[in-house]
């Protein structure tokens, strides 16, 4: 009995037109689909925005041992075959000419150049000036949309990197807040004359961390100059509500960083039983779009009933999946998440 079933299982021959003609497995594949065009569809929420990602997943510029070393040419590959519409500027990638002509090979825009300017607590490095310049020559060579202006982090603030709001805190002088102030009007005027835009992004372990600290800044910029790169993860590790914020904030935010946070790490982060933003991203503190404590669908909602039409730019410091699993991840789920606000919105 068990030889005849097995003769049955076997034994049938497809019928014409049943066959597909094999695969060249040395043919290229002409046949994948551009994602792109697939995972925009016309009923979704924020279709004037751009999606893109940033490379600090295949290359960490936070931590070293998380850096891989992946190519350039192989990172803009990966990004472009995963549906974004654009990167930042990342480590590896070429520059100028070669840079536009890597970006336009595959698809691609460069959304933005980051720029960390040195700081302690009574002001800016003497250098920090000239490092916002140079990043916005590499902005414009690249053919660039926005200069992304934070802090780089300070060995005073490393260690209460979630915990910024603890009395005993290092914080920004007034004549620190003033120079800042200062630098950027004048990066931004620079920026802006360059024919491109100057968003300034609160950083965890920084001292433009806290709610607080993110409203200081907002009250001693230029609005029409200084934008603000809300980066929904960094926002949530300092202490705040980003749904709250946008709302808040409104025209303000003219770039979006889209960051998820491990709760769970966020927990201890929070108590100090994890210290140091450093150790936090090696304990994968942001963790994949949709899998964490942000509320994406209430950002979504907040930037869509703004008027929003800038980059939405999906981030992940580390991840324990590879790479490009990870940011897989967070382009299918933005895509979901976009589709059911918009859905939402039609209802109304």
């Amino acid at each position: 009995m068990m030889s005849g079933v097995r003769r049955q299982v076997i034994a049938r021959t497809p019928a014409q037109g049943d066959r597909l003609p094999a695969p060249d497995a040395n043919a290229p594949d002409t046949m994948a689909p551009d994602l792109r065009l697939r995972l925009r569809r016309p009923g979704d929420a924020l279709t004037e925005t751009s999606i893109g990602t940033v490379p600090i997943l295949w290359n960490s510029v936070v931590v070293e041992g998380l850096r891989r070393d992946t190519s350039g040419a192989t990172i803009l590959d990966e990004i472009a075959r995963l549906g974004y519409d654009g990167t930042q500027l990342g480590a590896g990638f070429p520059e100028g000419d070669e840079f536009r002509r890597a970006l336009a090979a595959r698809g691609l825009r460069l959304a933005e150049v980051y720029a960390a300017l040195p700081a302690t607590a009574h002001g800016l490095g003497e250098d920090a000036l000239a490092i916002g310049r140079e990043r916005l020559r590499l902005l414009h060579d690249g053919g660039g949309d926005v200069l992304c202006v934070a802090l780089d982090g300070s060995a005073d603030r490393e260690d209460l990197a979630g915990r910024g709001n603890l009395p005993a805190t290092p914080r920004f002088s007034d004549t620190a807040w003033l120079e800042l102030a200062g630098v950027l009007h004048t990066l931004a005027d620079e920026t802006i004359r360059a024919g491109h835009r100057l968003a300034f992004h609160p950083h965890a372990a920084t001292y433009v961390e806290t709610p607080d600290e993110v409203e200081r800044l907002i009250t001693m910029t230029d609005e029409a100059r200084v934008g603000i790169c809300l980066d929904v993860g960094h926002y949530l590790v300092g202490g705040g509500d980003p749904v709250e914020a946008i709302r808040r904030l409104g025209p303000r935010v003219t770039h979006v960083h889209l960051k998820d946070v491990d709760p769970f790490v966020l927990g201890d982060l929070r108590s100090g039983a994890l210290t140091g933003f450093g150790r936090a991203v090696q304990a994968r503190v942001f963790t994949e779009l949709g899998a964490g404590a942000l509320d994406l669908l209430g950002c979504l909602r907040a930037l869509a009933d703004a008027g929003y039409a800038g980059w939405l730019m999906v981030e992940q410091d580390s991840s324990w999946s590879p790479p490009s699993e990870a940011a897989a991840i967070g382009r299918r789920v933005l895509a979901q998440a976009l589709a059911v606000v918009g859905s939402d919105m039609a209802g109304r």
